[in-house]
């Protein structure tokens, strides 16, 4: 089953949501109305080359020079949670990770780290998943793939939170003059589904137990500590069913897809309608639009689609 046959068996297509909510526009058009409007701009790429499916899909938004500034101090922070391989979709793809540190680096960044808080053994997750190995080949030493320190977590006051007041944060995330936030698009047991807005859960410390006491308002106030300035949602393969761990291929769907955007709560927005439902039926989704984190209405963003050809 391809991307739209899927969506066409969930009544995405069929119903005509996507394209009545969130109308395409080409990328010269959002990029000519992006200073006269407020609405955020979220880029929707497809392809099978994931090195050159990041930067089309930073494109719209303005490049990774947008962002990323000469002498920055950059985060890359994927999902490295699970001892999984790629194929099993529980962590972000090692291709996809390597691709924005690459142009991380070419825009002058004087330091890349990427780094989780994993579930499982951590110098498992970081070689089963491919991640440690892909940033390594890239043989530049600003880049670095590096184990959490307990020691570097810091509390942060979350004084606008509604169920959470403070927390221990990681402070290399904290202090990043650039956060590149990459989660991998999948199926999540407590909360739904884990994208954008979740991801923040690795970089926290403590008991993260506690945060599955109201978890997705949780989720979303720990994402008042610290800008989100990047959000990179891998859709390259999506977990359906039996997440956040998963391991069963078949509970994998291949879309060949980043959804990129600086509003993490657009991008988990339109993340969700990959999976069927709407934006509303994720409670962190929710939470994060209520707190002020982003849009969550699909029709007030512009979202711009490309297609790489194959060769």
């Amino acid at each position: 089953m391809n991307r739209r046959q899927f969506l066409k068996s969930l009544g995405i297509l069929g119903a005509g949501w996507a394209l009545s909510t969130s109308p395409w526009r080409s990328v010269s058009a959002v990029l000519a109305e992006e200073q006269a409007q407020a609405a955020p701009v979220l880029s929707v790429a497809e392809g099978a080359d994931y090195m050159a499916l990041v930067a089309a899909v930073l494109a719209p938004l303005g490049g990774i020079e947008a962002f990323v500034k000469p002498g920055h101090r950059v985060v890359v922070k994927p999902n490295i949670g699970w001892d999984r391989t790629p194929e099993q979709a529980a962590n972000t793809h090692p291709d996809v990770v390597k691709g924005l540190v690459k142009l991380a680096l070419d825009a002058g960044a004087s330091q890349v780290l990427v780094f989780d808080r994993t579930c499982n053994e951590p110098r498992r997750c970081y070689a089963n998943s491919g991640i440690q190995a892909a940033v390594e080949s890239l043989g530049d030493g600003r880049a670095r793939c590096e184990f959490i320190d307990d020691r570097k977590f810091v509390p942060v006051a979350l004084d606008q939170g509604r169920s959470l007041k403070s927390f221990t944060f990681y402070k290399d995330a904290l202090e990043a003059d650039c956060y590149i936030n990459v989660p991998v698009a999948k199926h999540h047991g407590s909360s739904g589904l884990t994208l954008a807005l979740k991801n923040t859960m690795g970089i926290i410390g403590g008991n993260r137990g506690e945060i599955h006491a109201a978890l997705g308002q949780r989720i979303a106030d720990i994402n008042l500590a610290l800008k989100l300035h990047l959000n990179v949602i891998d859709a390259t393969r999506i977990l359906l069913r039996n997440g956040p761990s998963g391991g069963n291929l078949n509970d994998v769907l291949v879309l060949n897809t980043l959804i990129a955007s600086a509003d993490p709560v657009a991008a988990d927005a339109y993340a969700t309608t990959l999976f069927g439902l709407q934006p509303w039926d994720i409670e962190s989704t929710r939470a994060g639009y209520e707190l002020g984190l982003g849009e969550m209405d699909l029709s007030k963003v512009q979202i711009v689609y490309n297609k790489l050809e194959t060769v």
